[in-house]
């Protein structure tokens, strides 16, 4: 494996780096700190603020799918329902 990378363009390898770089961040980064956005200021959000976070939502969408599984928005209900 040593001896393949070795044989690839050092400038190739720099260009791979930063797709790697710039796919990270689009695809993780963002969205997390996005996620930690929302969960935060949900309740509070003005009318501007949610306008812009809808467009960062729209923005970043690939990212936000891949940890929607692991992220919950909902408002937590009243407690246990009890019959």
């Amino acid at each position: 494996m040593p001896g393949f990378l070795q044989s690839i363009p050092q400038d190739t390898l720099l260009v791979l780096a930063g797709y790697a770089v710039l796919g990270g961040t689009y695809l993780v980064v963002v969205p997390l700190l996005l996620y930690a956005w929302m969960i935060k200021r949900w309740t509070l959000m003005g009318k501007l603020e949610r306008f812009g976070v809808y467009g960062l939502v729209f923005l970043f969408f690939p990212g936000l799918i891949l940890f929607s599984p692991f992220i919950n928005l909902r408002m937590a209900g009243q407690g246990d329902l009890q019959p």
